[in-house]
């Protein structure tokens, strides 16, 4: 198999496989309708940069060995029909991820909030104790070129298991694919209803995860989540099922430690979320070999991955994170972590809702309470990308009454936003932006330095 077309080459996943491809000799094309940098600089570094916008029926012929289907296309893609008309083997990202390391062990990192970072824990414990394994992870991460790497010599697979569907002619959920022989579910929290639309239908999802691992496999899961809790209690008996939770640790002077049997590990990253994605990524390097000494060692030079909990800029009486959180469990933990951090500064905790399930009115009241500790919530929406995504209107006085908080900030105008944080006084305060989009355009860097 060596000559291979990406239909949507252009997402976070797709473009980079098809750089992994194009690493390991294969001949790659692709096509999209739409590609947005970090992708499109990357495609064009490759060579893999399609010459046009827009799908290309000419790209499918009958010398193509394998046609990989991405989510973003539909399933009237003109590529896609000519594709199945001709025959040709259609992989879905995932399908094709599994082909290639069905003689691998794989470790799948499954749930609502918190995969990135785990599956990014994991692979610098590895890297660090020289242990080869391939990989999938759907964030850059600092010291990875490309954030899919495939090779025949890796006996182990690490993949980020998104519970997100698999393609346009496979409704299953990408993490049904992989028949992990090592899984980790850290949390179940309701999103995509657009796809799931109630909250049973989506944890069902993660019964169907878990009773895919291989026979004899493992599956670790956070002993403090309930939900998560029914599923390891209700596992197949040849499945061993090994629970984590929080380890010792203190805060002090804004760094959080780790301590374990008298000794203590200072780390980079902070908050209960990240500590608990540190004790899930602890138990699954132990089923490979890694020791408490070694892990522990290693965990501390690891600084995150992009847009979790990731520091913009600092002064010595501020700090600016952004971070992805989207979801009501994730914008809790993360406003958590950070007031429980700094807990002498104020903190300004601003989220943009972006997402499909984020803008849509029967969700927006799963948002109650969620800002918890903050000193001040603000939340910001665009009305064009609720009309992009053909979704009822929302109104400023719709996301009031839902997050259910008197004192509670709510801009439909960027430039208005960013107004209002620039007359503010950030001394002995800290700013949290978060949004899986970027506040239309928000250059965070420039801006923080604007701020501090």
């Amino acid at each position: 198999m060596k000559n291979i077309h990406f239909i949507s080459i252009g997402g976070a996943a797709m473009h980079n496989l098809a750089i992994a491809l194009k690493l390991n000799g294969y001949n790659v094309s692709g096509t999209d309708d739409e590609i947005f940098d970090p992708a499109k600089s990357r495609l064009e570094k490759y060579g893999l940069l399609p010459e046009k916008i827009g799908w290309d029926t000419e790209k499918i012929t009958k010398n193509l060995d394998a046609v990989i289907l991405g989510m973003h296309a539909r399933i009237d893609n003109p590529e896609l029909l000519k594709a199945q008309e001709l025959g040709l083997k259609i992989y879905s990202f995932p399908e094709f991820l599994y082909e290639q390391s069905k003689e691998k062990t794989r470790i799948v990192i499954g749930g609502s909030h918190g995969k990135t970072s785990v599956t990014a824990m994991i692979l610098h414990i590895l890297k660090d104790c020289n242990i080869a394994c391939d990989y999938m992870v759907g964030a850059q991460l600092a010291g990875f070129e490309v954030m899919v790497k495939l090779t025949n010599d890796a006996s182990y697979m690490v993949l980020e298991g998104d519970e997100y569907l698999t393609s346009p002619i496979d409704r299953r959920p990408k993490f049904h694919v992989y028949k992990p022989n090592i899984a980790l579910i850290n949390g179940i929290a309701w999103d995509h209803i657009n796809v799931f639309p109630t909250f049973e239908i989506y944890v069902e999802q993660f019964k169907i995860f878990a009773d895919e691992i291989t026979p004899n496999g493992y599956l670790i899961y956070y002993s403090g989540d309930d939900e998560v809790c029914k599923i390891a209690k209700n596992t197949r008996q040849d499945i061993t099922a090994i629970p984590y939770n929080l380890p010792e640790f203190t805060i002090d002077n804004g760094i959080t430690t780790i301590v374990f049997n008298g000794k203590t590990y200072p780390l980079q990253v902070f908050g209960k979320h990240n500590l608990q994605n540190i004790c899930g990524a602890w138990q699954v390097c132990k089923q490979v070999g890694v020791s408490d000494e070694q892990f522990l060692t290693s965990i501390q030079s690891f600084a995150g991955a992009s847009k979790r909990l990731e520091l913009v800029d600092k002064s010595d009486l501020s700090a600016i994170y952004k971070d992805f959180a989207h979801s009501p469990s994730k914008l809790a933990a993360t406003v958590s972590a950070v007031k429980e951090q700094f807990p002498n500064r104020t903190l300004t905790a601003c989220m943009e809702l972006h997402t499909f399930s984020s803008l849509t009115q029967e969700f927006l009241n799963e948002y109650k309470g969620a800002f918890g500790t903050a000193d001040e919530a603000i939340v910001y929406f665009n009305p064009h990308t609720i009309a992009h995504k053909k979704l009822p209107e929302i109104t400023i006085d719709i996301v009031k009454k839902a997050f259910a908080r008197e004192d509670i900030l709510v801009f439909n105008d960027s430039q208005k936003l960013q107004q209002h944080l620039l007359e503010k006084s950030w001394k002995n305060a800290n700013l949290l932006l978060m949004s899986s989009g970027n506040f239309d355009g928000l250059d965070y860097v420039d801006f923080a330095k604007k701020l501090i």
